[in-house]
């Protein structure tokens, strides 16, 4: 799967070291889910398992003087008010960019920056169904991002499919109070 062609991630002209890219579907009859509501999805849609790795990822990473995801909690708090406007953050997610099509999170350390795209598109021949194609592309710094990267590369493979597949079921939810509050 490629990066959508006027994603703001190709737009940019910037190097990727390490792309993936994967994509699903969503009704959305009445065009009423947004790209925050996407957002907003991305961060309630985290599995645990995932969230575990990410508690040892910190635990680990703290001695190299990396950035820390931080408390799974406060982040469960924050997300009760966000709005997923530029600049926001939660943990180490913050929206860099957000138009009615895309939004991309992300965040830049000193051995590498990621973005996680997350692009939303009507699907072209089904007018009731949009495309939501969630890309992580990562640009190494130096060395050490490298060899950070390393033995997270392969579980990309599964986080990937594993959020998208989280995500499409909150915005289902989304859709089904949409429908029982029309």
């Amino acid at each position: 799967m490629k990066i959508p062609a006027d994603s703001i991630l190709n737009i940019s002209k910037h190097t990727h070291d390490y792309v993936s890219s994967f994509q699903g579907c969503y009704r959305d009859c009445n065009n009423l889910i947004t790209s925050a509501d996407v957002g907003r999805a991305f961060f309630g849609s985290i599995p645990k398992w995932i969230n575990l790795l990410i508690i040892f990822r910190d635990k680990v990473v703290g001695i190299f003087g990396i950035k820390k995801v931080g408390n799974i909690k406060v982040q469960e708090k924050q997300l009760t008010n966000f709005k997923c406007e530029q600049g926001e953050q939660i943990g180490l997610f913050k929206v860099i960019f957000r138009n009615n099509k895309e939004v991309i999170l992300g965040e830049d350390d000193s051995h590498l920056n990621f973005r996680v795209s997350l692009y939303s598109e009507m699907d072209k021949i089904q007018h009731t169904k949009k495309r939501l194609t969630l890309t992580i592309v990562v640009e190494f710094k130096n060395w050490f991002g490298k060899l950070y990267f390393l033995p997270i590369r392969p579980f990309h493979k599964i986080f990937g499919p594993s959020l998208l597949k989280g995500i499409l079921k909150e915005i289902e939810i989304l859709t089904i109070k949409d429908i029982c509050n029309a």
